[in-house]
């Protein structure tokens, strides 16, 4: 059977997006002519492949079932050729899907845009969220071209490389009446906190860590990004328990103070995630040096 093989990376383009517009700005098309594709593509497929609702489309299951044949066929392709061509960081012209999570996203990404700009002003970064598990950062299926963050229990075709490792510290407000020079267990135990809630599994992170110092905090108010904490701590009595690298993007603002943790906490890994299949893409190999690069003037290990 002959059909056209540009119909399926409107296909995956479409599966990942669910909406018409958006896959047609992505793709460079016409609302017009991604919708004749897409009835090309139903017709070799023989099913309506999407159904529409108020807010976009819904897969069929026959989608769902040729999404991973089609995503990793169209893998393949990139890689043979990828892996062919020379990589020229100046002259580079594309967009690289990343999932990172909400830390990395706040530390590292600005310094990452910034030495993009100055090495690479062509390639181009699309951050999508890091979700609740892997499968939903599009890392496992090759779709986001990596994942930043804690990644727990890899699936096989996951290469994982060790970044960096972070501390945690406290922010509390500058003028806070009941705080001095230090947090002592007891006044950190009394105090009201501010919790960071990070996706999926990670949550019970510092959770553990405290438990296993014998602490106990009241959590007040739970966020769900970092950038919304020293608003809230610059207004109130409460205390957070962040990251040492946040922290110190933090000390630049007046209204808010850095204090070690009551006890040692221990520190957490920051890891960089990729498909297999971008293993010897020169693109992303060149990349992954780059953010391995920025995470140890951090001070953190890079492997």
């Amino acid at each position: 059977m002959r059909y056209d093989l540009n119909l399926f990376p409107v296909f995956v383009v479409l599966m990942e997006e669910r909406n018409v517009t958006r896959a047609a700005t992505r793709l460079g098309m016409t609302q017009p002519a991604l919708s004749n594709a897409l009835n090309r593509l139903r017709g070799v497929i023989g099913d309506p492949l999407f159904v529409r609702e108020r807010y976009g489309m819904r897969p069929t299951p026959a989608a769902l079932d040729l999404l991973p044949v089609v995503a990793s066929a169209l893998s393949a392709i990139d890689d043979a050729v990828r892996s062919q061509q020379a990589f020229d960081p100046a002259t580079a012209d594309q967009v690289v899907t990343i999932a990172p999570n909400s830390y990395v996203e706040f530390v590292l990404m600005p310094k990452l845009v910034e030495r993009l700009g100055t090495v690479a002003p062509g390639l181009r970064l699309r951050l999508v969220p890091f979700g609740n598990d892997l499968g939903e950062t599009g890392a496992v299926s090759g779709n986001t071209a990596m994942v930043l963050g804690r990644i727990v229990e890899p699936p096989d075709n996951l290469v994982v490389q060790h970044l960096m490792d972070d501390g945690l510290a406290c922010v509390v407000r500058a003028d806070h009446p009941r705080i001095g020079d230090a947090l002592t267990p007891d006044l950190y135990e009394s105090l009201q906190h501010v919790n960071v809630l990070p996706p999926g599994r990670m949550r019970a992170g510092l959770f553990q860590a405290l438990e296993r110092r014998g602490l106990k905090r009241e959590v007040a108010v739970s966020v769900t990004h970092f950038l919304a904490v020293p608003e809230i701590v610059a207004v109130t009595d409460h205390c957070a328990t962040l990251p040492l690298l946040v922290c110190r993007r933090l000390l630049a603002d007046p209204r808010l103070r850095v204090l070690p943790a009551p006890v040692d906490l221990g520190t957490f890994p920051v890891e960089l995630g990729w498909h297999v299949r971008y293993r010897n893409d020169p693109a992303h190999r060149w990349l992954r040096s780059i953010i391995a690069a920025l995470a140890g003037e951090f001070g953190g290990s890079s492997a």
